[in-house]
Formats: structure tokens, C-alpha cells, sequence
């Protein structure tokens, strides 16, 4: 008789994601899903008579959709080698680019290990082939393996982190917060929390239409917002028609305090009934 073989514990992460679902089909999904939760948001912050009654409706449909896990797994699909890959290989390409993860060259020169927190982690292994130079601390609000930490980046003791990273990746980020504020908020303490000692940088990914076709953002305006908070353009990725834009940030230190009055209320920078509702609002907290 043959020796029973042990079973390996199946995870999330070491499953493979192969693509069961159309990727129309995921789009959709995830794109309901970004908008039940802002339409919750809203109501539960200004509340009337009938707002009982469609957050029970709400929370219904996103039952039906499959709840947090199913989005979750849309996600992944998302990222998937299948579906062209996460947005960590835009990342790594980009840090090459500056320098990192390359062979010391000449005393003096070494480049220690970066630090980087990972943001909306959906896998613990998204840079596990380049752990050499690259140190990944990867969060989720709803982790979904013991691997990533489940944590509210908003709630990140400030202490701790000030000053602690050298490279933070908001990836398909700040489209899933429901408030504008609190985008404008995460950028902020992306800034706070970038290693004020070194060159240290913001990694910011958005659906396109975030700031393609939205009423109250473009890429100029983000481009101000982010020099306001204090970050210049480093590097920049998208092709119209796309679905997706990168954008690497570095922080700066010399900023004009008067530049943060321009975003604390919405402003229509495009007209037209097909324009989407997405908003950073920056409160001028640092």
C-alpha cells in the first residue's frame, strides 16, 4: 500500500488565481461595489427618514454581489499573470529606473534594503522575488491571509511611523475609500510617514477615469494637490483610453502652507452628465 501523503494547507495566497470570471464581468463588479459603499457613506453621514431603509437595500445588494470577499477576489482576479499582472511590477521597473536593487557600485555606493508598506494588500507575496532589496510590510483594512496585517492606515500610530518608510504603494487605494477627505488624508500621511532623512517616494495607482473623466478631478489638479501636500512627479504611466494610471511621487520637504486653501471643497472642473463623482479633499492637516 502506498504511504498516505500529507495534504498541504491551502491558503488564499498560495492558491493559483486562474481567471474564472469575464473580466467585464469583474470590472462591473468591483466598479458596484466602489459605489454602494460611497452611496453608505453618504447616507450614514447625513441621515433622514429614509436612510434605514436604503442601507438595508444597500446591504442587501452587496450581499448579492458576494460581499467584501467576493470583491476581494475580483481584485485578485484582477491581478492576476492571466489578466497582465499587479501593479507591483510597474513599481519594482520604476525603482530600477532610479538606482534600486541594482549591484553596489564603487565604496560607498551600497543601496541598503528599501522599506516598503503595501497598502490594500489583497497577496503577501506580491514582492516576494525582489525580497533581496526590497522589504514589503503589506495592510489591509480586511486581510485575508495571516500574512498581511489587518490594519486601518488612517489609524497608524503616528509615532511609530513618522518618518519610517521608504516607499509607500497606494494601488487601487484611494478610489476604494468612500470620502474624499480621508483620500486627501492618506496622502497626507503618506507624506508624514516617508523617511524625511533619504529620498523616499509615494506610489500611486487610480482607475483612469478617476481623474480622465471626472467632474472634480484632472491631472492637473492632482498634479497641485499633490505639490501642495508636498510631492513632486517623478514618474508617470497611462495611455488614453487605458483603464489604469501609475504615478510616482517624491516627497519634498519645501512646501507653501497657503497651498492646501484651494482643496477643501469640491470644484466642477468639467461639465457633462456622463462625468463620474470621484474627489480628493485635502483639509490642510498635515
Amino acid at each position: 500500500m502506498a504511504p498516505n501523503k500529507r495534504k498541504k494547507p491551502v491558503t488564499t495566497a498560495s492558491s493559483k488565481h486562474k481567471p474564472t470570471v469575464s473580466a467585464d464581468v469583474t470590472r462591473k463588479t468591483i466598479r458596484r461595489y466602489h459605489v454602494l459603499l460611497k452611496e453608505k457613506a453618504r447616507l450614514l453621514n447625513a441621515p433622514s427618514s429614509s436612510t434605514s431603509t436604503r442601507l438595508d437595500e444597500i446591504d442587501k445588494e452587496m450581499k448579492l454581489l458576494g460581499g467584501l470577499e467576493a470583491y476581494q477576489e475580483m481584485s485578485v482576479l484582477g491581478q492576476s499573470k492571466e489578466r497582465g499582472g499587479g501593479s507591483e511590477k510597474v513599481l519594482v521597473e520604476w525603482l530600477k529606473e532610479l538606482g534600486y536593487g541594482k549591484p553596489p557600485v564603487g565604496k560607498g555606493k551600497e543601496r541598503g534594503v528599501i522599506n516598503l508598506l503595501e497598502v490594500g494588500a489583497l497577496r503577501p507575496d506580491n514582492y516576494t522575488q525582489w525580497s533581496k532589496w526590497l522589504h514589503c510590510v503589506p495592510i489591509d483594512l480586511h486581510s485575508r491571509h495571516p500574512d498581511i496585517k489587518e490594519q486601518d492606515f488612517l489609524l497608524l500610530d503616528r509615532t511609530e511611523n513618522e518618518g519610517r518608510w521608504d516607499v509607500i504603494s497606494l494601488s487601487l487605494v484611494l478610489n476604494f475609500a468612500s470620502m474624499p477627505l480621508d483620500r486627501g488624508r492618506m496622502l497626507a500621511l503618506s507624506h508624514a510617514f516617508l523617511r524625511h532623512d533619504s529620498p523616499s517616494y509615494l506610489y500611486l495607482v487610480l482607475p483612469l477615469p478617476c481623474v480622465a473623466n471626472s467632474r472634480f478631478t484632472t491631472s492637473d489638479h492632482l498634479k497641485s494637490l499633490m505639490g501642495a501636500i508636498g510631492f513632486e512627479l517623478v514618474k508617470e504611466r497611462w495611455r488614453p483610453g487605458g483603464k489604469v494610471a501609475y504615478w510616482l511621487w517624491k516627497r519634498k520637504d519645501h512646501y507653501d502652507s497657503r497651498d492646501g486653501d484651494g482643496f477643501k471643497k469640491k470644484k466642477v472642473l468639467r461639465e457633462g452628465a456622463t462625468r463620474n463623482n470621484f474627489a480628493i479633499l485635502w483639509d490642510g492637516v498635515r
